[in-house]
């Protein structure tokens, strides 16, 4: 009589967790899925097909089908693709040798079979062995399971492909630091029999036995997570874009669409360039100061001094005098204004000024140091729940200019910054008036100076009383005649970015001194 599956499975995964030295991982369920697919893992969640097991256990005992299905399984969680940053490089080398995003996802996830399947092997004794001599093949199996026999040292009942297993058996799998060469090599060799089982699967169902391996096995948190060291690892925008691209629909349902998140709503397309600097502005935490206190017109005894004749006797303390009117026995009173805390000791809104000009480089192509910066102050000041608006400017009198009121939306704060116009540099300085408040935001610039009225812009802030972060990229006579001009003001903070290193520098809302002092 067949034993309860729920209870077996039970069995069978306390002895892979503990072959495997006790992975955090979910127990695994059953699925009734299609009898060619084994399992399916999602946001670390396995699910084993049931029907795939019944036709399985016709040639093998029933707990060694599940017990090599979990170590694949548990296998890609320990070793390989290991994280959703590591997944993405291998698919990213992938398709620099394959080209078509579709042969690339294969390779990928052949690549990453080939790396756990390996790794369980050198853990423990499995049943994976037996499994694969009995699962169903194509010709990319084939080949895949004589390079099985060859660096395992096991027959899986696999006749030619000699060529092929031999150049993959000498790729180092389990040499993590190689991965990369690793899978160029593998989708090198690969390439001609992954041409052949596209077309000849053309229109078919040609799911991995063994599952699919998107996006969906990592959770939303990994996701972020992940898209964060991509960002900071990618060379330029146009790297991190040729790496995400091809999964857009995978990375928008992995994800939470919220604004807290991603900064994506719903109906909303993944833009890459947007997200790119989203997602790098997010590996840096900017400090911005509060607002400094503001004096409340009273006075309060604050400390004692000793009294001397002349002194008025109102602010003697007798508790401390001892009850005598003596010069330096006496104490008197030394009274201070008081301060009113609350909703003024708190961050204000804040204008970002951003220069889009001919003279900065393109985000979409480049790295922007101005984009980077300009965002990384938006997170800041929305980590604590302000609001920021944007003025993206070049030749703001011919229309080069984009404003976006006070907001905490990332998405349309990032799409405004990333705008990017050419042009002259001339800003509109009644447009920045416009976004002025009774609160008095913070204006933060970024600039290389080269701005055609700068010294409209150097009137407008020695006339208000904000604070001022302004960020030159560079330097020439326009930096060298702002700073000259602003050194006086006590409310305007200078610095300068040539590199991403500095940026973590920036104090948003620094000033020399409290503003109500």
């Amino acid at each position: 009589m067949r034993r309860d599956w729920d209870t077996l499975l039970r069995e069978v995964w306390a002895k892979v967790r503990e072959g495997h030295l006790f992975p955090e991982l979910p127990q695994p369920q059953w699925s009734d899925g299609q009898e060619r697919v084994a399992l399916e893992i999602k946001d670390k969640k396995i699910s084993l097909s049931r029907p795939f097991v019944e036709k399985m256990s016709e040639n093998m005992a029933e707990a060694d089908v599940m017990e090599g299905l979990l170590d694949h399984a548990v296998s890609h969680h320990l070793s390989c693709p290991w994280d959703f940053p590591t997944h993405m490089r291998l698919y990213a080398e992938a398709k620099k040798t394959l080209k078509e995003p579709r042969l690339a996802q294969l390779a990928t996830d052949y690549f990453m079979d080939v790396v756990a399947d390996t790794y369980a092997m050198r853990q423990r004794e499995t049943p994976l062995p037996k499994l694969y001599e009995h699962l169903r093949r194509d010709e990319v199996d084939e080949a895949i399971h004589a390079l099985y026999q060859r660096i395992w040292g096991v027959d899986l009942g696999i006749k030619g492909h000699e060529t092929v297993s031999r150049r993959l058996s000498r790729i180092p799998y389990l040499d993590r630091r190689r991965w990369t060469d690793s899978i160029r090599r593998f989708s090198k060799v690969l390439h001609g029999l992954l041409v052949k089982e596209e077309e000849d699967q053309e229109g078919a169902n040609d799911d991995n036995p063994m599952g699919n391996h998107d996006l969906q096995q990592y959770s939303a948190q990994e996701v972020e997570k992940g898209l964060q060291d991509l960002a900071r690892e990618a060379a330029s925008p146009a790297e991190f874009k040729e790496i995400i691209e091809d999964f857009e629909e995978e990375i928008l349902e992995a994800t939470e669409p919220n604004e807290e998140g991603m900064g994506l709503g719903p109906g909303r397309s993944l833009d890459a360039d947007v997200l790119y600097y989203m997602k790098l502005a997010e590996n840096y935490a900017l400090p911005v100061c509060t607002v400094p206190t503001k004096k409340s017109g009273s006075l309060y005894p604050h400390h004692h001094a000793p009294w001397e004749v002349g002194m008025p006797y109102r602010e003697i303390d007798p508790w401390t005098s001892f009850g005598k009117i003596m010069p330096g026995i006496t104490q008197i009173w030394k009274r201070r204004e008081g301060d009113i805390f609350g909703e003024e000791e708190d961050v204000p809104d804040c204008l970002i000024l951003i220069d889009s000009s001919g003279s900065m480089p393109n985000p979409k192509r480049h790295l922007s140091y101005a984009v980077l910066g300009a965002a990384c102050a938006a997170e800041a000041y929305l980590r604590r729940d302000a609001h920021v608006a944007v003025y993206n400017f070049s030749d703001a009198h011919v229309g080069g200019r984009r404003n976006l009121g006070y907001t905490d939306r990332r998405f349309d704060i990032y799409r405004s910054l990333c705008h990017y116009f050419g042009g002259g540099t001339r800003l509109q300085i009644e447009d920045i008036e416009a976004l002025q408040t009774d609160e008095v935001p913070d204006i933060f610039l970024i600039t290389d100076m080269q701005i055609t009225n700068l010294a409209s812009l150097i009137e407008l802030f020695n006339l208000r009383q904000n604070r001022v972060t302004a960020v030159h990229i560079g330097d020439n006579d326009s930096v060298r005649t702002f700073r000259r001009s602003m050194a006086p003001r006590k409310n305007v903070s200078i610095f300068a970015v040539e590199d991403k290193q500095s940026i973590p520098a920036i104090v948003l809302g620094k000033v020399k001194e409290y503003l109500y002092s």
